[in-house]
């Protein structure tokens, strides 16, 4: 059992706590389904869907621990603020993790399994990527010179970001930074919102949105080489990947996936035995380290 006992975190049981959740205007009600997921080469399967969540307003951003039964996410409380919560998928036990006067959004475990990195969202307009240690304390703030939005971590010393543009006319912007000097590499513009590790690779895939069509874009770290990978499903901008390399879509209602460097192949339907009734407005996907779980946010 993590212990947080920091002044800024709490952790706290939630079995008997019932939350009322007041949505801001920019954020919409969603819930969380946690399926079981069954992967061959060919084959992607669902089946067994739990709504692990099941409260009224924003529950979204959800993100394995790679290690232990835990899913990360975001969530509203009754006053509009999203603090992380976790959910134990072994206990079925829910508890909170922030309890803060800012907002924190996209919970995300670094990867020497030691901080929760997320995105501080403050009242003056300020979007900050900081970090809450495990054990317990206050959290580190890690950028704090540009709006971020959501970030993936390529390893200890370098992380890539979405960064919003300086006015709502401006595009968003991916930056690939050094942590150690805070060189700030700006590798495209007018990106979506989905960020993730290619597995197996030193490489970091993006949503690039160009006029009619949004693809999946792959950067290599190393030589910070861009290509593109294959055209999204109905343009959507939510993608995921698979421990074996296959990469996952959905175009809000059905789930899709590629072979592993199949593109030319495209999309093949996912085979959802069970809970394709509840796949409606189907948003962000994660799938566990282990490839046996993956966690599909929908419309509440």
């Amino acid at each position: 059992m993590i212990s947080y006992l920091g002044m800024m975190i709490r952790f706290v049981p939630l079995v008997a706590i019932t939350l009322n959740a007041t949505l801001s205007i920019a954020q919409t009600g969603s819930e969380i389904l946690l399926f079981d997921l069954k992967l061959s080469r060919n084959t992607v399967v669902l089946s067994n869907p739990v709504n692990i969540t099941n409260h009224p307003g924003y529950d979204n951003q959800p993100n394995f621990h790679t290690d232990d039964p835990l899913i990360f996410y975001s969530s509203f409380d009754a006053s509009g603020r999203a603090d992380i919560l976790c959910y134990n998928f072994k206990t079925k036990e829910t508890t909170h993790i922030t309890n803060t006067g800012d907002r924190e959004y996209s919970p995300t475990l670094t990867p020497d399994k030691q901080y929760l990195s997320c995105i501080i969202q403050r009242d003056n307009g300020a979007q900050d990527l900081g970090k809450y240690p495990l054990g317990g304390g206050d959290p580190f703030v890690i950028i704090d010179n540009m709006k971020v939005g959501y970030h993936v971590w390529a390893d200890n010393s370098h992380i890539a970001m979405f960064i919003l543009g300086a006015t709502e006319n401006d595009p968003s912007t991916l930056h690939y930074v050094r942590l150690p000097t805070k060189e700030d590499t700006v590798v495209a513009s007018n990106i979506g919102r989905s960020l993730h590790k290619i597995p197996g690779e030193r490489s970091i895939s993006f949503i690039q949105r160009d006029e009619g069509q949004s693809k999946v874009m792959r950067l290599e770290t190393e030589t910070m080489k861009v290509s593109t990978l294959t055209p999204t499903v109905a343009n959507g901008e939510h993608v995921t990947w698979t421990p074996r390399k296959q990469l996952l879509t959905s175009d809000g209602t059905v789930l899709y996936f590629m072979l592993p460097g199949e593109a030319a192949a495209g999309w093949h339907r996912v085979d959802v035995r069970g809970g394709s009734d509840l796949l409606k407005g189907v948003t962000r996907l994660a799938v566990s380290a282990s490839g046996k779980k993956i966690a599909v946010v929908v419309s509440e």
